[in-house]
């Protein structure tokens, strides 16, 4: 199993709708991206180590596949569509992808 992480950058006075991305863009990018997703999650930046800093997140979003190749060909065909949406919910640059491993521990 892996994890595909969407990490947007928290930026001062920088524009991010997070009920959009949730309730919007997520179940939009679930049902492009077909039986490939296993699930998904977002989460949302609250703070920084230090007391009062911001998060270095405003929200990263977290999709999960089988494997890379199954990201990559359900990606395919629909990249465009989702990277359009971007103005929907965000003023600010698309999101640095990470790809993970899953490994559960007891």
């Amino acid at each position: 199993m892996i994890k595909v992480s969407f990490l947007y950058p928290y930026r001062e006075n920088g524009r991010f709708d997070v009920d959009y991305y949730c309730n919007q863009h997520m179940p939009l990018a679930a049902a492009l991206l077909g039986d490939a997703v296993k699930g998904w999650s977002v989460d949302a930046g609250l703070s920084g180590a230090a007391p009062g800093s911001a998060p270095p997140h405003a929200v990263v979003g977290h999709v999960l596949f089988d494997s890379v190749e199954a990201f990559r060909t359900a990606l395919a065909p629909v990249a465009r569509e989702l990277q359009a949406d971007l103005a929907n919910y965000s003023d600010g640059p698309g999101p640095t992808l990470s790809i993970s491993e899953v490994r559960v521990s007891r």
